[in-house]
């Protein structure tokens, strides 16, 4: 369990730019679908966001909302990993007054 926290804190050091949110394609006219722009949306602080994103920063956006779905992922797997470890511990040291 060690050894996987230590490699989860690693990659944590090495994650790039990111944001949360989704990203979409609305239309000012959706039924003709004309008028497209991206928009992000995201909560913060409890407080839901939205910002318009200009198309040549699309790629740019996704990829940050990739490396913050990766960057959650990593945290909620190093938190199951910190919870186990530390019963085990208990029990371990529990094992040991009985």
């Amino acid at each position: 369990m060690q050894q996987k926290i230590a490699r989860i804190k690693e990659e944590l050091q090495g994650i790039g730019e990111m944001r949360p949110g989704s990203l979409t394609k609305q239309y000012q006219k959706p039924a003709e679908k004309r008028g497209g722009y991206y928009q992000i949306s995201y909560t913060y602080q409890m407080r839901s966001r939205t910002e318009y994103v200009r198309e040549e920063f699309v790629g740019e956006v996704q990829q940050q909302i990739k490396t913050f779905k990766r960057f959650k992922k990593l945290v909620q797997t190093w938190t199951d990993l910190a919870i186990a470890h530390a019963r085990l511990k208990m029990k371990l040291a529990k094992g040991k007054t009985d």
